[in-house]
């Protein structure tokens, strides 16, 4: 990278990708991990916080044992730096502890401890993801509206599709949230992915008057399972199994993607967070 590129990376705004789900068990964790990671291994700098409240799974699925997590930082006995643990080519995770609701609530003793803290990352990141909650509740609303991207993850079941449509009802009607990146999971194919997307993006246009943007789709792919259990990202266990190209191509996508005109960084998320957060 020349000098030009690098004084240009580092100038750059962050952004700020939210990965939803109306339900769980869809694999909105293991997409967030394996995206990251992905990045990371472009040359990205990527930062995850895990913001699933008390149910946090980010760090098992990764083989971490974090001595601390947000809870501490919270309490003031460590620092960002301190509870921050490393995962797959090189990406930052922010270990998720209960409490973190409170990082929602504007003006709250929490948010300004990670504002401040987070600040001081401001330029030295590319990405940073935000693994929300399954489910609909203020927090996933909350880290959704605020960031640039909101990625919900589905698969092809009719339950996921209908909490998947659940929860970007209660972001348009509630919130005016009208643009939304679906990446499909567990698809037997681009067929099946196309199909599915074609179902919710037609039901979103025609009752919410949303955009549904299709971002990708990863298949079925019995090399994912076993990754899990050997808690590796797949994209490292098997660097050339179809669901690490599907999540290698997705990555690229995401890079193509705009952040928020006039208005990128964490300290603008942080803003968006606190109030006022429709998008541009």
């Amino acid at each position: 990278m020349d000098q030009a590129s690098a004084l240009q990376k580092t100038a750059s705004s962050v952004k700020v990708i939210a990965v939803a789900s109306g339900k769980g068990g869809v694999g909105k964790t293991n997409t967030v991990i394996n995206l990251a990671s992905s990045l990371a291994a472009m040359g990205e700098r990527v930062m995850v916080l895990d913001a699933d409240l008390g149910l946090g799974n980010l760090d098992v699925m990764l083989g971490l044992a974090p001595e601390y997590n947000l809870s501490h930082l919270f309490s003031g006995e460590k620092s960002l730096d301190e509870i921050i643990v490393e995962g797959p080519n090189g990406i930052k995770i922010i270990p998720a502890a209960s409490g973190i609701q409170e990082v929602t609530h504007s003006g709250t003793h929490e948010q300004r401890i990670l504002m401040e803290q987070l600040g001081r990352y401001e330029g030295e990141l590319d990405y940073f993801f935000i693994d929300a909650a399954a489910g609909i509740s203020d927090m996933v609303t909350s880290f959704v509206r605020a960031a640039d991207v909101a990625l919900v993850v589905a698969t092809p079941e009719p339950t996921s599709m209908t909490d998947a449509y659940a929860l970007m009802k209660v972001l348009c009607n509630n919130y005016g949230e009208k643009k939304f990146y679906l990446l499909l999971n567990q698809v037997t194919g681009e067929e099946e992915a196309r199909k599915v997307y074609n179902k919710l993006s037609r039901v979103g246009e025609k009752f919410l008057d949303i955009s549904m943007i299709f971002l990708g789709y990863v298949p079925k792919d019995a090399n994912v399972p076993l990754a899990v259990c050997r808690q590796q990202a797949v994209v490292e266990f098997r660097p050339k199994s179809p669901a690490s190209c599907a999540f290698v191509d997705t990555a690229k996508r995401l890079k193509r993607l705009p952040v928020r005109s006039r208005s990128g960084g964490l300290h603008y998320f942080w803003q968006r967070l606190q109030g006022g957060n429709n998008r541009d």
